[in-house]
């Protein structure tokens, strides 16, 4: 298989993982297969520089998840691993070797450089930091080549290539499972109420949306209906936005591409963020009008308010707890709800863990699901 055809295959993947994390461990198989490496890990984490607070991680080996390990980092060696804060100042995209993130005593010493990342086959990975927004960063390692114990240059060229793609997976699973929509499919979505969906032909004609899509259309403040076609209002960048759509769209000799951006609004602050991303048609599709794009819009403002007494009768917890769940489901940051409650940052850290002991859950995606899943109920 050519590098062109596996890159293809590759990003395929992806955007069937962006509205179902389940196929995940099928496309990181892929990326190993097409970078010839052992595995990959995938970090996600938020706050400042000198911060330690991991909301996801994720090992995966030739597709199969590595939960043992990732709990023994995250319990044992995650808040004493020398490269944390060194990964959080490096430059947005900039690849850099592991080791490289370890001075040459504590490529000696280190706890997790010499006793954890062999048994993950990590020691000689090739890492980059991806920033989201709101002070979130993504930290995606390829794990050790397996051939041979160097990189080549093909190799980082398909990481270059797909470090956006993934920048972009982890954006739309972010978007979806705040909108409690984890195992999403077209139709269902099209259902989902804290979501505005709109679906595009392969020539960029409307073809479906949903409640929430239709009356931001109608508003025509940002992103309105023009006889079919999406159009965006300035002072926004209609090319921008035009070549967003044209690069989901299948063309020949080409992969679609997925990505995002912000639509200001007369009307408000808060601008609408838009993710496209491409959805393959059925093949063959007989000619049908068969969704090929698909938009997701998220409007801050329409964010339902749920109840934090609702929250902590359901969920078991305290008033404090349940009022920094909700800020969370809200779309506020850490360090947002800090400032509103008058508590520092590592206290409020301090009551997350105690609401994950008491749920069971494993982090802040969890509780997300969880607290807007009772915004209906309210």
């Amino acid at each position: 298989m050519s590098g062109e055809d596996a890159f293809d295959r590759i990003v395929t993947s992806l955007h069937a993982a962006m509205l179902d994390d389940s196929h995940w461990p099928a496309t990181s198989a892929l990326i190993d297969e097409a970078c010839g490496v052992a595995g990959q890990s995938l970090m996600v984490g938020e706050g400042g520089l000198d911060e330690r607070k991991a909301n996801y991680v994720g090992i995966y080996h030739r597709g199969r998840r590595r939960e043992e390990l990732e709990r023994e980092y995250l319990e044992n060696y995650y808040p004493i691993d020398e490269c944390v804060p060194r990964v959080r100042r490096l430059p947005d995209s900039r690849l850099v070797h592991v080791r490289e993130l370890y001075t040459a005593d504590e490529l000696k010493t280190s706890p997790a450089y010499n006793e954890l990342f062999p048994r993950a086959r990590q020691r000689n990975s090739l890492a980059v930091r991806l920033v989201l927004s709101d002070g979130a960063h993504v930290f995606w390692a390829l794990g050790d080549p397996v051939v041979r114990n160097d990189w080549g240059f093909w190799q980082i060229r398909l990481m270059e290539r797909l470090m956006p793609q993934v920048r972009q997976f982890v954006r739309v699973r972010q978007v979806l499972v705040r909108a409690a929509a984890r195992q999403a499919t077209l139709t269902g979505l099209l259902d989902n109420r804290r979501l505005g969906v709109i679906h595009l032909d392969r020539r960029a004609r409307i073809l479906e949306a949903n409640d929430r899509a239709r009356s931001i259309l109608r508003s025509g403040d940002g992103l309105s209906d023009e006889k079919g076609e999406l159009r965006v209002q300035k002072p926004n960048d209609p090319l921008r936005f035009a070549r967003l759509v044209a690069g989901a769209l299948p063309s020949p000799g080409a992969a679609p591409v997925s990505g995002s951006m912000p639509l200001r609004r007369a009307s408000v602050a808060w601008p609408l963020a838009v993710h496209v991303h491409p959805v393959a048609a059925p093949q063959p599709d007989y000619g049908t009008k068969a969704v090929a794009v698909q938009v997701l819009i998220v409007d801050p403002r329409g964010r339902r308010r749920v109840d934090p007494g609702l929250v902590a009768t359901a969920l078991g917890l305290t008033r404090a707890e349940s009022r920094i769940a909700v800020s969370l489901a809200e779309g506020k940051s850490v360090r947002q709800i800090a400032t509103t409650t008058g508590r520092t940052k590592n206290a409020i850290y301090w009551h997350l863990k105690q609401i994950y002991r008491r749920l069971s859950i494993s982090g802040q995606a969890d509780l997300l699901r969880l607290v807007l899943s009772l915004a209906d109920l309210g």
